[in-house]
């Protein structure tokens, strides 16, 4: 999206990092050297790790919880110390809930939210990566994926799109099925006519 956007514009389209708790940024896409899809390199006097669940530091191109440290990290929620001792651990690192990981050359690549990820038959499927992969197709205007209780699966990945009708629903899981793994395979569609988002774009 940010290459096509930058196209049609004439600019480069780039990203940054941060949210509310970081007041506000800890990446940034450096002056000319945007990565597609990065948010950019860590901004100075920060430190980054990617984490695994089980609180092992992952190395290059592994997913795992994004944690920052640095002198933009809050001090904590007023008035809230549990809240800020499950975010912001005893070492100041601030615990985010976002998955991604880094390249070789440092770039933050941020595929999905923890809490959102799928759990099917033990696997973590990421939502985002599923739709960012259903908007390739030229018959999908957007799309949002959740998981869904199933008494086997324990959850089934299950995608809302707003489609041509001339596209079929096993068509699209189809799709999706021929360039992902199994356990990451959409297994049910249901067609609206719009998702619903905040004013910033989240689903």
């Amino acid at each position: 999206l940010a290459t096509e956007a930058g196209a049609r514009l004439g600019c480069e389209v780039v990203q940054g990092y941060g949210m509310t708790e970081l007041s506000p940024v800890t990446h940034l896409t450096p002056p000319g050297g945007y990565k597609p899809g990065s948010v950019g390199v860590t901004v100075p006097n920060t430190e980054l790790q990617i984490v695994a669940a089980d609180g092992e530091s992952l190395g290059i191109d592994a997913d795992g919880e994004v944690w920052v440290r640095g002198p933009q990290v809050m001090k904590g929620y007023l008035n809230n110390p549990e809240a800020t001792a499950n975010t912001i651990d005893e070492d100041g690192w601030l615990h985010t809930g976002d998955i991604g990981h880094v390249d070789a050359d440092g770039h933050l690549y941020v595929v999905d939210r923890l809490k959102e990820l799928i759990k099917y038959k033990g696997f973590q499927v990421p939502p985002a990566e599923l739709e960012d992969l259903l908007l390739t197709h030229p018959a999908v205007a957007d799309v949002a994926v959740i998981g869904i209780p199933d008494e086997e699966a324990g959850e089934l990945p299950k995608a809302f799109v707003v489609a041509s009708p001339q596209i079929s629903d096993q068509e699209l899981l189809e799709f999706v099925a021929e360039r992902v793994s199994p356990q990451k395979r959409v297994r049910l569609i249901e067609r609206v006519d719009e998702i619903p988002k905040s004013p910033s774009g989240k689903i």
